[in-house]
């Protein structure tokens, strides 16, 4: 069975994934480049074991990562605890096999190039795919498959970071949808909470909109990343959500470059 691995910024997802490439079972972890592989290890396979599985279901590891300090002791992991050497996404033999169409491919996060992997084998025509994470990414997957580039901003719980770190006043609140619909707050809390979420929810139909005038021909709008939840019951911004996204565009990869296709 393999074990497909995501490394953002936040988190570190792990999943065990079936033979038709569904993610099986799922955990996630705070992202901690000091964390070492037994301390990787003691909390996985007793997760695996709650599953009533054992660490010798493993067969193969494969790794999405956007932090390159994180890899070394995720690859050990693989190596010392599963007794496989670990294939990284853009790398041989994992190399993405998919058109990057930007000015510097290099640059392209594993993770986007996954996403869009798994959005066009889910969708057909052009594709926006949103991630909710760090950072918000707001991509552009061709009717080709090809990754034509994006928008970077800062993610949800980034930007409330920041304005509770420079304003000494503000509290700290929960990210969460408003209860009404309303955008004249009455509390410092509500209008935190408004700003954040409305703001972000115009951000998104504004960049998307644009997106979309932009490309000139129909497209539907993907969305991922833990707090793609939050924006799903405004159904008129994603036309699908997929939490799973990337570890499917990972295992998708694997299986194209390493087993025969499904």
């Amino acid at each position: 069975m393999l074990l497909a691995i995501d490394a953002g910024n936040t988190n570190i997802k792990f999943a065990l994934v079936n033979d038709d490439g569904t993610p099986r079972s799922r955990w996630r972890i705070a992202t901690d480049a000091r964390r070492t592989a037994d301390e990787y290890a003691v909390w996985l396979i007793r997760l695996i074991e709650l599953e009533g599985l054992t660490r010798e279901v493993v067969t193969d590891v494969a790794i999405s990562t956007v932090v390159p300090r994180a890899l070394y002791n995720i690859q050990s992991l693989a190596l010392k605890y599963f007794g496989v050497e670990a294939l990284v996404a853009g790398r041989a033999p994992l190399e993405y096999g998919i058109a990057l169409d930007v000015d510097e491919p290099r640059s392209v996060g594993s993770d986007r190039a996954c996403n869009a992997i798994a959005a066009h084998a889910g969708h057909p025509g052009d594709l926006i795919v949103i991630s909710f994470g760090t950072a918000t990414t707001i991509d552009h997957v061709d009717f080709s498959g090809a990754y034509k580039g994006g928008i970077i901003a800062p993610g949800l719980n980034l930007s409330l970071d920041a304005l509770v770190a420079a304003a000494a006043k503000l509290p700290r609140i929960a990210i969460e949808a408003p209860a009404t619909d309303t955008v004249i707050g009455r509390t410092t809390e509500s209008q935190m909470l408004i700003g954040i979420y409305w703001g972000y929810v115009a951000m998104i139909e504004g960049l998307v909109s644009r997106m979309k005038a932009e490309i000139g021909r129909p497209v539907q709008v993907i969305a991922t990343g833990g707090l793609a939840a939050l924006f799903q019951q405004h159904s008129h911004l994603f036309d699908s959500v997929d939490a799973d996204l990337t570890l499917k565009g990972l295992s998708l990869l694997w299986r194209r470059s390493v087993k025969a296709p499904m």
